[in-house]
């Protein structure tokens, strides 16, 4: 089925019994936000709270916060169709008679894509109008004790390139609060609304935004996407939702906005105005430190007489974003070999915080071809912001990251294949460089036939000052002990130690916690990569040939936590005692 708008997919999940309603009174401020983790660690359903303080609008949460609720959401046709589209490519370049007639089911799905204009009176949207103090009676949600404020955290951020229309972005950018009338918008320089943002305030113009709050499941899941430059989001909303996107005029002027939408807002940010934004919990399970952003200055915003805020709550992995991220790059696998010819399968992993670790089995006809590839892939939309990129050319299920590594590492040569490159851009979102959006990258391949045995028992003893020492998989082993601040030189040491006694151990991770760290893959992945950066925290007895740093086994990398590293993310105390004693009134026994 493919769902229109919001209160078609809260209906069907209703039918379902894949609907909680929370009718007791919630406190948006952490109240909230502590249900729906709790409810998320579970795989429960989704949430409705119709009685949240301070506000007359419903809340729905979770709304994609399972597996198997993302595919209820969109179904297999997307899949299918983009897979379909993407073999078309062969028929239809160059273009032909009898490719084009082989291909006439896919082509008319393109044809059925797009936009489509209605009359403004049959616009749930535009329902309502305010216009003085906007924002007053919306939700004002605060997920997290440290939070610099309440935010929208589902948004719909749309601009267009002041220079050319047609050129639009449609992203999902975090909006803080701060008054009625103003909020901060947390564009990342290196994605869309940031580039548009960028060239306006160039030239000195004030830049026109709508967020758009809620819509059809199919337009939320566009603004996610890691769509390729130039592709325009709204296109792939229309694709998934399998037929034109309905859009009206605003009565006032400005933006077209989705006629299903439940809530549009309508404001404007001048050239060179910034205010401070944060802290905020952020996806990457710590908080996101407060830093100056650009201000948005709310002229108006419409919504639905009996509009449904939804919302999410981000954190630690795994939370709701994850799952509705892995169906989309599910959704957008096959796109990638067309993008990239040299990349066979392409995999980034939700589970380490944001944009630290990719993955991709490539195609290796002439030697080091895997660093073309890698630099194709660096060089990508949001792939760039790549911190740590394994390559191989075996066919491997690259969401399996144990059998990945182990894949990798059979075949690794260190004095070849582990190339840094040290002052690169980096993740907003990441604080593991010396400043903010600096950093570095590094590319780890596995080419060829294996030429080592891994091991997978540790029996090789202790270290001084090493507590723990717990294999993750076959010839990675991860090691604990001493905190950076008690011995910020212990990676040295290591590499000395573990080489004098010729480790089998190809690969040492240092964390804080070794046992934890390894309890499963998405431990790992946060526990490692959300903290190391690579032209830092990579050891190895090393030397230069041939202009080059050549390497030696074994490679150490130092992910413990380090002074400047933001704050993990935890609960109120507090608010989860209040939480213990009201689960029964949130969700009284039938």
């Amino acid at each position: 089925m493919r769902y229109g708008n919001l209160r078609q997919w809260i209906e069907q999940l209703r039918r379902d019994k894949d609907l909680a309603v929370i009718d007791t009174p919630v406190d948006p401020y952490l109240e909230l936000a502590e249900i729906h983790r709790r409810v998320v660690e579970e795989e429960g359903p989704a949430l409705l709270f119709t009685n949240v303080q301070g506000t007359p609008f419903p809340v729905a949460t979770n709304l994609f916060g399972t597996v198997q609720r993302v595919n209820k959401a969109f179904g297999t046709r997307p899949e299918q169709l983009l897979k379909s589209l993407t073999t078309a490519m062969d028929q239809l370049i160059p273009p032909s008679g009898a490719g084009l007639w082989r291909e006439k089911t896919v082509l008319l799905e393109l044809l059925r894509a797009g936009t489509k204009n209605i009359p403004q009176g049959e616009a749930p949207v535009l329902g309502v109008c305010s216009s003085s103090d906007p924002l007053k009676e919306l939700p004002r949600i605060t997920a997290w004790p440290k939070d610099g404020g309440a935010f929208i955290t589902l948004p719909l951020v749309y601009t267009e390139n002041i220079t050319n229309p047609k050129d639009h972005n449609l992203g999902l950018y975090r909006i803080q609060m701060y008054d009625d009338s103003t909020t901060g918008i947390h564009w990342q320089i290196h994605k869309g609304g940031g580039f548009h943002h960028s060239q306006a305030e160039l030239l000195g113009e004030t830049l026109p935004v709508s967020v758009f709050i809620g819509g059809p499941p199919a337009l939320i899941a566009a603004a996610v996407a890691p769509v390729p430059e130039r592709i325009p989001e709204l296109m792939l909303a229309s694709l998934m939702l399998g037929g034109k996107l309905p859009m009206v005029q605003d009565p006032l002027g400005g933006h077209r906005i989705p006629a299903e939408a439940e809530f549009s807002i309508r404001g404007r940010v001048s050239p060179l105005e910034r205010r401070a934004e944060g802290p905020y919990g952020s996806q990457s399970g710590y908080y996101s430190m407060q830093h100056d952003f650009p201000v948005m200055h709310v002229q108006r915003m419409w919504h639905r007489k009996d509009a449904i805020y939804p919302a999410t709550i981000t954190g630690k992995p795994r939370q709701e974003d994850y799952y509705l991220k892995d169906y989309l790059q599910r959704l957008l696998a096959p796109a990638y070999p067309l993008l990239i010819p040299s990349v066979k399968a392409l995999w980034s992993y939700s589970e380490s915080g944001s944009h630290s670790l990719t993955s991709a089995v490539v195609r290796e006809s002439y030697p080091r071809e895997y660093m073309v590839s890698a630099f194709r892939i660096l060089g990508e939309g949001q792939l760039s912001l790549t911190k740590f990129l394994l390559l191989t050319n075996v066919q491997v299920e690259l969401t399996d990251f144990p059998k990945l590594l182990e894949t990798v590492l059979e075949r690794f040569n260190p004095q070849s294949d582990l190339t840094i490159f040290a002052n690169t851009s980096m993740d907003t979102l990441d604080y593991t460089g010396r400043k903010l959006n600096h950093g570095s990258k590094a590319v780890m391949a596995g080419i060829g036939s294996p030429v080592r045995q891994l091991p997978r028992t540790y029996t090789e003893g202790l270290l001084p000052s090493i507590t723990a020492a717990v294999p993750y998989c076959g010839g990675c082993l991860a090691v604990s002990g001493a905190s950076y601040e008690e011995d910020p030189e212990l990676p040295e040491r290591l590499v000395a130690a573990f080489k004098e006694r010729e480790t089998a151990w190809p690969l040492i991770v240092l964390v804080d916690q070794a046992e934890e760290a390894v309890s499963t893959q998405t431990s790992f992945l946060w526990t490692v990569f959300t903290r190391f950066n690579p032209a830092d925290d990579i050891y190895s007895a090393a030397g230069v040939h041939r202009g080059s740093v050549s390497y030696t086994l074994p490679i150490i990398i130092d992910a413990r936590m380090k002074p400047g590293y933001p704050e993990e993310l935890a609960p109120s105390e507090d608010i989860a005692k209040r939480v213990d004693r009201n689960w029964n009134r949130y969700f009284p026994l039938a």
